[in-house]
């Protein structure tokens, strides 16, 4: 039964961090090791309220995270499992580090391959300093990003081992993106498509929007919906900017007019517009500056990654509508479209945004 659950636990870990089939014994240890560590930390939040000891603004947070979860089931259709129903403080800001690369003259993701799961474009490590040594690793062929990310899903393996726990890396987000994070990534154990990440982070994404849009018009206050819609707004003209960067570099790298020396000259100027027409932003803002550390490290790798949670949500959201705003036919439908190949399925899903 032990042999079973490590060879469980080894599956799951690497699934969530997008271990790679050839990457050897050190990669799988440490997310293994990671993996395990965040398990043994987290204790049911029924023990965190009893605690006396717990801080309440803590209390508090985690009393919200039990609304935010039941929601998600009575309302969205998510999964009522044992995730969500611990918490763990990892004494550290991030769950995982996140690395990905892409070429110079591409925003196509590099991709890491393992057994259960397919390819991913990226590489997760639970300590920052072993994804940046990866990262330099790669060499100046690529361009590359570390971000940290603050959760991860096991698509439910782990749930007969008490599931996915709440972390300090996100328990004290705005109330708006707590039920963001919860509804994403708790879609993720409602299907996964192998070798296909845009798929399926564009559909968590796209639960997360409807699913808060529904919280705050039944559960929640007026105050915190207008603390989310102020945060929501500047995040979508911020994502809005960086799609139309996107869709400028394609058409630069794309072109076979252009040779390579050419397109990079092409590729700076756009780099150099973006920056600018941020700074414009931000000024609109009245200072906003939260996407300042991102712009200044922004390259192809960022973009490529960053375009994999967005590109397809237009889709998912018109796919919702078509079947009458019903999670239960929602879901069907997508796993429906999951089952076809991948070019078919995206085309499916652009097809409805042209005609929503």
């Amino acid at each position: 039964m032990r042999a079973v659950g490590l060879a469980l636990l080894l599956a799951a870990t690497a699934l969530a961090t997008g271990c790679a089939r050839t990457q050897g014994a050190g990669y799988y240890w440490q997310s293994v090791t990671g993996h395990v560590d965040l398990m043994w930390r987290a204790r049911p939040v029924d023990d965190w309220l009893a605690d006396e000891g717990t801080p309440a603004a803590l209390r508090q947070r985690l009393e919200l995270a039990r609304r935010l979860r039941a929601f998600a089931v009575s309302e969205l259709g998510l999964p009522d499992n044992a995730s969500y129903h611990r918490y763990a403080d990892l004494e550290r800001n991030a769950a995982v580090y996140n690395v990905v690369a892409a070429p110079p003259l591409s925003l196509t993701l590099q991709t890491w391959c393992f057994p259960v799961a397919g390819c991913v474009g990226y590489r997760g490590y639970y300590r920052e300093d072993d994804a940046r040594a990866f990262a330099a690793s790669l060499g100046e062929g690529l361009e590359v990003g570390v971000y940290p990310v603050p959760a991860y899903s096991t698509l439910g393996w782990m749930n007969w081992a008490g599931g996915d726990p709440l972390l300090n890396t996100f328990i004290r987000y705005p109330e708006g993106e707590l039920a963001r994070l919860l509804f994403h990534e708790l879609a993720h154990q409602v299907l996964y498509a192998k070798d296909d990440t845009s798929f399926n982070e564009s559909f968590a994404t796209a639960v997360e929007r409807i699913g808060v849009q529904r919280w705050f018009a039944q559960a929640s206050t007026p105050a915190a919906r207008a603390e989310y819609e102020a945060f929501d707004q500047r995040r979508r003209a911020f994502r809005a900017l960086t799609a139309s960067v996107r869709a400028r570099l394609q058409a630069v790298y794309g072109d076979a007019t252009l040779d390579d020396a050419a397109k990079l000259v092409r590729k700076a100027q756009v780099m150099a517009d973006f920056r600018r027409e941020y700074e414009t932003l931000k000024a609109f803002w009245g200072g906003f500056a939260a996407y300042d550390p991102w712009v200044a490290r922004a390259n192809n790798a960022l973009l490529g990654a960053q375009g994999a949670y967005d590109q397809l949500v237009p889709g998912f959201e018109a796919l919702f509508e078509r079947e009458g705003r019903d999670f239960a036919r929602f879901y069907d439908a997508v796993r429906t479209l999951a089952a076809l190949p991948r070019e078919e399925r995206h085309q499916r899903l652009q097809a409805l945004t042209i005609t929503r």
